[in-house]
């Protein structure tokens, strides 16, 4: 079944945004020079290997750019694919196919690139009981896309927006008094947000940490905390709820974690460890359309 994501009304306005923005009312005027009738087969080949993510949206770019032209999928997303996979064969007229080239490239490359990045954090925490989590660090007007491709490599998608949650953070309480008032912080977020939104606030101490768990916060973000100094505190703030008979808040990591020192992080026990990184900088993955000869 496919993700509802691919046709939500945000989803569909880029579509039509990155489609003006390509073609505008001249279309491609490169590919004038290819018969009109011309038919031809062309494969969605990853150069790279990877998880393969975005193929139902880079069908529906073909069919609105190139209408009548075919789309036979070989993988479904979240398959990990070596270098070479032919993952899809497009059918249909030359000059269509060929308009939607580069748009429905970039879409696979983009998000399979979040997607394979997403899957190697993910499986450099294997055995522990962390998920990796993303940010709002999204490229503007992707972000939906983007989060469904961190689900598709095995992450799990932090808040969508300013909307969903409430994230208390450093500037937050820099303008209302520090980590030392973090109770009132935590019941004014209560009684302006909306009922039932989840209060999350960022601590950098320990004592900030007990103090906001005590406060009644859902989520406590340890911010910029070093392996063996959160390893210490998940076990204070555990220790403490426990003590309370409260349930313990669930504890995320961030600041300075990549793919090499995420399993120290995540064995410090941890529920959540959060990185902008899997959508502000993963690399894209190479694909490429290679076209089969001409059909008459």
């Amino acid at each position: 079944m496919t993700d509802p994501v691919f046709e939500h009304p945000d989803v569909q306005r880029l579509i039509e945004v990155a489609i003006a923005e390509d073609l505008r009312d001249e279309g491609d005027v490169t590919s004038r020079v290819i018969p009109e009738e011309a038919s031809c087969t062309a494969h969605v080949v990853y150069r790279e290997g990877g998880v393969v993510c975005g193929l139902p949206l880079a069908e529906q770019v073909l069919t609105r750019i190139a209408p009548g032209a075919s789309w036979t999928a070989h993988n479904v997303d979240g398959d990990r694919v070596a270098p070479g996979a032919v993952v899809a064969e497009i059918k249909g007229r030359a000059r269509g196919v060929l308009a939607a080239e580069r748009l429905l490239l970039n879409l696979l490359q983009r998000l399979g690139g979040v997607a394979t990045a997403t899957r190697r954090f993910a499986d450099a925490i294997q055995g522990t009981t962390a998920r990796v989590l993303d940010t709002r660090k999204t490229t503007p007007g992707w972000r939906l896309l983007e989060k469904y491709a961190v689900r598709t490599g095995g992450g799990v998608n932090h808040r969508f927006g300013l909307y969903d949650q409430v994230l208390l953070k450093d500037n937050h309480l820099a303008l209302l008094g520090g980590e030392t008032r973090l109770g009132e912080v935590v019941a004014r977020a209560r009684e302006a947000a909306p009922p039932g939104t989840p209060v999350e606030i960022e601590v950098t101490t320990q004592e900030g940490a007990l103090e906001a768990s005590r406060a009644g916060a859902e989520i406590v973000l340890l911010d910029n905390m070093d392996p063996p100094t959160l390893a210490v505190t998940v076990e204070k703030v555990r220790h403490d709820a426990h003590a309370r008979g409260a349930e313990p808040p669930l504890l995320e990591a961030s600041g300075g974690i990549d793919l090499e020192t995420i399993a120290g992080f995540a064995q410090t026990g941890v529920d959540r460890i959060s990185t902008g990184w899997i959508t502000h900088s993963s690399p894209a993955l190479d694909v490429a359309l290679d076209f089969l000869p001409l059909e008459s």
